[in-house]
């Protein structure tokens, strides 16, 4: 009985990062806004919201979009420190108008005097976005800047604004994806989505360069 000869052959190794992922990422977005949440559903990615709770006090002379990446970066690390693995999207927003730094009014007074501040003016927004995964360290942080010019408003009209859309947890006292779109006269952004809260287009520069495919 004659003897096969076994013949090994050698592979070469693969790059794998065009190769679609067989197990489907586990995403967490560290934020209870569900604006944030409306926007990620259009990457069509299946993912989990989970809050954290953090110190949002600007330090002292902190700028506005220094302010918004470290908020950012901290709740994506506040997650993973509750547990969370995986990818974690943490973000931020702060906006400013004539040097004062704008946060969420939380009180119908507080917006109208925000509304008036702003009234006439271009006010800077800073979105921030933080990626991470921690099991490689992977980490990518980012701001996206727009500039929006407000109307003129009068009292009575930023009054009534403020009693149809109550825009009281938003960064200079606005929906910009509801009503609060007629109070501007522009709005000048390299990622059309960052006003909103998730700049989408950084985010998935991100997760591409996390080896997530999304086409």
């Amino acid at each position: 009985m004659s003897k096969k000869t076994l013949k090994i052959k050698h592979f070469q190794k693969l790059d794998c990062t065009n190769i679609m992922p067989t197990i489907p990422p586990n995403i967490t977005l560290a934020s209870g806004s569900r604006y944030r949440q409306q926007q990620l559903t259009q990457l069509q990615l299946k993912f989990t919201a989970s809050p954290t709770h953090i110190d949002e006090e600007a330090l002292i002379n902190e700028p506005a979009c220094a302010l918004a990446q470290r908020l950012a970066k901290a709740k994506a690390w506040a997650a993973s420190a509750n547990g969370i693995g995986g990818l974690i999207i943490g973000c931020d927003q702060t906006a400013e108008c004539g040097g004062r730094v704008l946060g969420k009014p939380g009180t119908a007074e507080n917006a109208q005097e925000q509304l008036r501040f702003c009234s006439g003016r271009e006010v800077r927004f800073h979105s921030a976005i933080c990626l991470l995964r921690t099991e490689d360290h992977f980490q990518q942080l980012q701001c996206i800047e727009t500039h929006v010019q407000f109307r003129p408003l009068n009292n009575e009209q930023i009054a009534r604004y403020i009693a149809r859309e109550k825009p009281l947890d938003c960064a200079g006292s606005f929906k910009c994806e509801g009503l609060g779109i007629a109070l501007f006269e522009s709005i000048t952004s390299e990622d059309p989505t960052a006003l909103i809260g998730l700049p989408l287009i950084a985010l998935t520069t991100m997760l591409t360069n996390a080896g997530i495919q999304l086409l």
